[in-house]
């Protein structure tokens, strides 16, 4: 688990600019990936986990905006912090290998990035969060 300090958070919430990602993944170099790419994209990993333990509890303390999810987390699933972020009201997309087999039946609607993905799914992604929430 990492969380990342407000020096590389920027104040233009007009777009992409300035939106703290929490990112949950268990794969290293795919984490690393979407810094990468959230970076191009205008957005802050503002914190990271590997594994369900460590999701849950930043889920619960860190700052961010809106989170990208991975559905299985070394074959655990990750409806535990889904719950958190519905609790607290934060947006999130999910990624999968494995299309949409693994989400919960309430989160059908939610955004899914399937892996392997480009950064321009992911802006889609994204995009589509953020369009919902101007609803």
């Amino acid at each position: 688990m990492r969380t990342r300090g407000a020096q590389q958070m920027t104040t233009d919430q007009s777009s992409g600019v300035g939106k703290r990602v929490l990112v949950v993944e268990d794969e290293p170099m795919i984490r690393l990936l979407l810094d990468d790419m959230l970076t191009e994209l205008g957005y802050s990993m503002a914190a990271e986990a590997g594994r369900l333990d460590e999701a849950i509890t930043v889920a619960k303390q860190a700052e961010f905006d809106l989170a990208i999810l991975d559905v299985n987390l070394n074959g655990q699933p990750v409806t535990p912090v889904v719950d958190v972020l519905v609790e607290r009201r934060v947006p999130f997309v999910f990624v999968s290998g494995y299309a949409r087999r693994g989400i919960p039946e309430a989160h059908s609607k939610t955004p899914l990035l399937q892996k392997p993905f480009q950064a321009e799914g992911l802006a889609r992604a994204l995009a589509s969060l953020k369009a919902k929430a101007a609803n």
